[in-house]
């Protein structure tokens, strides 16, 4: 729907301001304009509900627009500063709040403070001086939900908005391609999804599964690795929101019975995000999961912030500015693989060397880097592509996955003729990389050639710095696990956990860190590749000759204080 004119001048103003300062482009201006002709919403609500700027910001511009302060989540009052003078029903109408009386002056927070109606009603009934701040929307209205009852989410206030003979329709019999566009495209649906995806960015999630059962629809955000449920939309929504999703990514909607993989580019909240789409047809419906990849990340690539000890940092760039060889990063899905290697390139990335990578999928794209995507289903697979790309004069090559003996065979010939490549195996520590290499059938002599160093890796939480305190395991219990209790190099050992608090969402931590477990090929370690030794007796050769296995650089993360004792257990197997 196109917008007058006037509508256009009348509301420029704000606008404009959000314009000025970088949080929004023109046709993020012109959408949510778009949208306020239909619903009649403020502005810089909008914005917030289409997940172009926090609601932080939006309430920051709005403050020093009007000039009226703005409360922050953290001044809110913990008790009600009043109570059975004004209804709940008008103070959500009016989405207002008490947070302070004192003297005389009742001081509101207020979606917008400049309703003086409101204002004299509040004056009127209360018999005080009002003072008003601006406050966000969200947390108005959960400190009423806390306060005075009835729910008032922000989901239930955008689900609100759907007709509710629209939400009878909602059901997975509709066959209408047509009809089920209507419903994705209606604008309650695109802010609920819109929420969805802004809320998991704020939250720092790494993926979004929205996920359809018999009784409900559940919405899970992976948090530093772990998965958490949150608000979840009513399951009558179900086929308009994952229709949504389809549409963005520009999948069949049409399509139920098979998975489908597709992609969004969107700016969240000022940063440009990607996001990997995945649908899969279970017995309820179709699962979705969003993969978050935030590109304004590319340069934060830096290999000296990812956790490595100081001797395991120098050894390994020592090794990545090698000539010619292999190096292998090993670890299961989600320990951080793919973003060491990136760190890897980007310190060598120089204008005297040409990288180009195969990956399936490429997930961030890195300047002077030629990245290519794998697609099997065109015959582009890594050993193909791997085929290609030595007759481009590489210096180094990164390879997603050595995942079967022709790949392998492939990246050996290329190190073995004066290239370096990187790549990664699915093993669980850095010794059986070797035997998985010989059990696919990779000449033991070959790869003790070729081979510079493996390093196996794991992803840790970081205890938040908010409510980190001090424990005192019993000492049982640091025998049973091997862990030291004699005086370390700087005293004796100290251990911490995460309380859990409003900083880190009540989980007790705040991001993650690498524990690595870096095993360079000596000649110790070829004589036994080449004998066809089994992964323990190269790893205990490995640890004689000063590898710090996994769990044991996860102790010295414990004693620094960044990480727990549990948090080490968890994410570590027994040697």
């Amino acid at each position: 729907m196109s917008i007058k004119v006037e509508a256009l001048k009348s509301k420029k103003l704000i606008g404009q301001v959000f314009l000025e300062r970088g949080l929004i482009d023109e046709e993020e201006l012109r959408t949510a304009l778009n949208l306020q002709a239909e619903s009649r919403e403020k502005l810089g609500k909008l914005l917030v509900d289409l997940g172009y700027i926090s609601e932080r910001d939006c309430l920051a511009v709005v403050s020093e627009h009007i000039s009226i302060p703005a409360i922050s989540g953290t001044d809110y009052p913990e008790v009600p500063v009043l109570e059975n003078v004004l209804t709940f029903r008008f103070m959500k109408q009016c989405k207002l709040v008490p947070v302070a009386l004192e003297n005389g002056v009742l001081t509101l927070a207020m979606t917008d403070p400049m309703d003086s109606a409101t204002v004299d009603s509040v004056r009127q009934a209360t018999g005080y001086q009002i003072r008003v701040l601006l406050g966000a929307e969200s947390e108005i209205m959960d400190v009423l939900e806390k306060f005075y009852g009835s729910s008032a989410s922000t989901f239930g206030r955008i689900i609100e908005g759907i007709d509710e003979g629209n939400i009878e329709n909602l059901a997975d019999e509709i066959e209408d391609i047509e009809q089920l566009k209507d419903l994705a495209s209606e604008a309650p649906v695109i802010r609920l999804v819109n929420l969805i995806i802004s809320k998991a960015i704020e939250n720092r999630a790494s993926d979004i599964h929205i996920e359809p059962f018999e009784k409900d629809l559940k919405v899970r955000y992976r948090i530093d690795g772990i998965l958490h449920d949150v608000e979840s939309p009513p399951k009558k929504l179900k086929a308009a929101l994952i229709s949504r999703v389809k549409i963005m990514s520009k999948l069949n909607i049409a399509e139920r019975r098979l998975p489908q993989d597709g992609r969004i580019k969107l700016k969240v909240l000022g940063k440009d995000i990607d996001l990997r789409v995945s649908t899969l047809p279970t017995l309820y419906g179709e699962s979705v999961v969003m993969r978050i990849l935030d590109k304004s990340n590319t340069n934060l690539y830096d290999i000296r912030k990812l956790g490595f000890p100081e001797d395991s940092l120098q050894e390994f760039e020592s090794l990545i500015r090698r000539p010619h060889g292999i190096l292998l990063v090993t670890g299961p899905t989600g320990s951080g693989k793919t973003t060491t290697l990136y760190s890897a390139l980007s310190t060598i990335n120089l204008p005297d060397k040409k990288i180009i990578t195969i990956e399936d999928p490429v997930e961030y794209q890195i300047d002077g880097v030629n990245q290519i995507h794998a697609n099997p289903q065109i015959g582009l697979t890594f050993a193909s592509g791997l085929r290609h790309i030595v007759r481009q004069d590489p210096d180094v090559i990164m390879i997603g996955e050595i995942r079967d003996l022709e790949t392998a065979e492939i990246a050996i010939r290329a190190a073995l003729t004066g290239h370096l490549v990187f790549s990664t195996l699915h093993t669980n520590d850095a010794p059986s990389a070797i035997t998985r290499l010989i059990d696919m059938g990779a000449e033991d002599y070959l790869i003790a050639s070729s081979l510079l160093g493996v390093l196996a890796q794991r992803l840790i939480r970081v205890i938040c710095p908010s409510c980190k305190k001090e424990v005192f395991p019993v000492a049982e219990m640091l025998d049973e696990i091997g862990f030291s209790r004699g005086e370390a190099r700087n005293g004796p050992d100290r251990f911490f956990e995460g309380t859990g608090c409003e900083h880190c969402g009540n989980t007790g931590f705040v991001g993650r860190v690498g524990i690595y477990e870096l095993m360079p090929i000596n000649d110790d370690i070829r004589k036994l590749t080449v004998g066809k030794a089994d992964s323990n007796q190269i790893r205990k050769k490995a640890i004689e000759n000063g590898m710090r296995p996994l769990r044991d650089d996860g102790w010295l993360k414990v004693r620094q204080g960044a990480s727990s004792i549990a948090e080490v257990l968890r994410v570590t197997q027994e040697s």
